[in-house]
């Protein structure tokens, strides 16, 4: 009974410290917010500000899983190209570091759980604040708590239950001189961080038990359980990456890659470079701390491989690119830019939904692009192929308002800021009139197609002409509402979609009682005046539509234009 009881105390305390980091980093992340969006949206071309950006990041949140998350979602939102992406991930894995560090300086010579309980009074008040800003720092103080409260009861445990002696009896059937349990031990560090899903709760383990002077258990093999780690942490990004695009795939692959490799060329000078960093702390501290020495050799490994493959990234991304090639129209009917893999922290799932909703919008427009292909053609095989994708593309804007508003449900689920939550309120307004739009489009080929099948006169040049007009108006209502979706529109944008409206309104109405004058002119039949006024009117409705989805996005682009739309006319 008392061992059960040990053992779920043991898988207690590591629980206690994964939820810690992640609360602490989380709550980091949600205070960083949009700036931390911007420093990794932002990146240039110089990988070596990737590589400072990788080690900024992860240094702050403590987590290089979540920073290659961050990293593969931006890839996959098309935020950040590849070769920018394999810098930043570069730097995270020199970033990780510093948890080993902090452990080695304060986790086990000083008791910080006895800290842990005054810092929790002092983030309870900052948890129950009103302000985002102020809960968030609370998070990030309850979770740096809790990581240390679970540091501390995991090495008592590990202590009360011996763990010690169970590793040493276990390692004593195991030959400590040969290369091969160096290579058993990268396998058990790689294992065990696919298992918890952090390297640094692995490498937390690591400098617990290294420690503890385990009889079997040295530096050299301490080291070989850290290479491990490096490996193992790559499975995170690599799971996220799964039902992402091609880029992500990639991204995740390139990171793989990346430390595999340095734990090949490590290898190939192992023991050497156990001695370097032996006489390396020996020279600079003096005091021959074990853990230093194990902190050391895990920052030395990710240095240097950092500094032999950062001239190599175009090499890399070639690389990556000739294992996994782009498929011919891949992905061409699903959603792009969101995966249905695992979401990184709420408010950088914004960024992704945001250029969902962009590409929803794109493909409303390429849609709509079918209707005047639909009225010029007079071969019958190629209008009803035209017209089947106009369908097929109906049902792809009912499947995508629906997946994206669950991706959004998902997503509000996290704590989020006020403008965050206003945002994806936006969002879901957006894709519900968007799609809003594709039913309209497929009313406009609907009536093309009924006209063909059950009216014998065509439409005269005046008609054909008056509708084209009514589509050029429509189609210069979908560009600037794409554009101001996209950020890059006039600051008048607002005004000149309110105008774009008007001038539909206009027209429509124009044409309307040009249509009863033309009718009772005799110049046309009544049937085809119906087929005419409901195309006409079809497009007054989706030009309603447009509006919509520019009021809904009114502030989502730094654009605050107080000039009020009324709705319909």
């Amino acid at each position: 009974m008392e061992f059960m009881i040990n053992i779920f105390s043991l898988v207690g305390s590591l629980a206690l410290f994964l939820y810690g980091m992640k609360t602490m980093s989380e709550g980091l992340e949600k205070f960083a917010g949009e700036r931390l969006r911007s420093i990794l949206a932002a990146m240039t071309k110089n990988r070596v500000m990737g590589v400072l950006t990788g080690i900024l990041i992860t240094a702050l949140i403590q987590s290089s899983s979540a920073t290659t998350v961050m990293v593969v979602s931006f890839v996959n939102a098309g935020l950040m190209t590849l070769a920018q992406s394999i810098g930043v991930i570069m730097g995270a894995n020199i970033g990780t570091t510093v948890t080993a560090w902090i452990i080695s300086a304060v986790g086990f010579k000083v008791n910080i759980a006895a800290f842990s309980i005054p810092l929790l009074a002092v983030g309870m008040p900052l948890i129950f604040s009103s302000k985002g800003n102020r809960k968030s720092v609370g998070e990030f103080v309850f979770g740096f708590s809790l990581l240390f409260m679970g540091l501390s009861f995991l090495q008592e445990t590990a202590t009360t239950m011996h763990i010690g002696d169970m590793v040493a009896n276990l390692l004593a059937h195991v030959p400590q001189s040969s290369f091969f349990t160096i290579i058993l031990f990268i396998i058990v560090g790689a294992l065990v961080t696919m298992i918890v899903q952090s390297s640094s709760a692995a490498m937390a383990i690591t400098l617990m038990l290294f420690g503890m002077n385990i009889a079997g258990f040295g530096f050299e093999q301490a080291a070989a359980l850290a290479m491990g780690q490096n490996i193992g942490t790559t499975v995170t990004a690599f799971m996220a990456s799964l039902t992402a695009n091609i880029q992500a795939r990639r991204a995740a692959l390139a990171h793989m890659f990346f430390n595999v490799f340095g734990v090949v060329v490590f290898l190939i000078a192992f023991y050497p470079a156990c001695n370097a960093v032996n006489w390396f702390v020996d020279t600079l501290t003096g005091d021959g701390n074990e853990l230093y020495k194990l902190s050391a050799f895990h920052t030395a490994f990710n240095i240097i491989n950092t500094l032999l493959l950062i001239g190599f990234v175009r090499q890399i991304e070639r690389f990556v690119c000739k294992v996994l090639p782009a498929k011919e129209k891949e992905e061409d009917y699903r959603l792009k830019y969101i995966s249905g893999g695992l979401l990184s922290t709420a408010e950088l799932c914004i960024i992704e939904a945001q250029k969902e909703v962009q590409h929803f919008a794109e493909r409303c427009q390429r849609m709509f692009g079918f209707i005047p292909a639909l009225m010029k053609t007079d071969d019958e095989t190629e209008f009803n192929k035209l017209f089947t994708r106009v369908e097929k593309y109906e049902h792809i804007t009912d499947s995508m308002e629906m997946e994206i508003a669950s991706y959004l449900k998902k997503v509000s689920e996290g704590r989020l800021s006020d403008t965050s939550k206003g945002q994806i309120q936006k969002m879901l307004k957006q894709i519900t009139e968007l799609e809003s739009i594709g039913d309209s489009v497929y009313n406009l080929g609907r009536t093309l197609n009924r006209h063909r099948q059950h009216c014998p006169e065509a439409f005269t040049a005046k008609q054909t002409q008056h509708m084209e007009s009514m589509m050029q108006l429509v189609e210069n209502a979908l560009r600037t509402m794409l554009k101001r979706m996209d950020g890059s529109a006039a600051k008048n944008s607002i005004t000149t979609s309110i105008n774009i409206e008007h001038e539909i309104n206009n027209y429509r109405t124009q044409l309307k009682n040009q249509n009863l004058q033309d009718v009772n002119s005799g110049l046309y039949s009544y049937q085809l005046g119906v087929f005419y006024v409901d195309f006409i009117s079809e497009c007054e409705k989706l030009g309603d539509y447009v509006m919509n989805v520019v009021q809904a996005g009114k502030g989502m682009n730094n654009d605050y234009e107080d000039r009020a739309y009324y709705g319909r006319h």
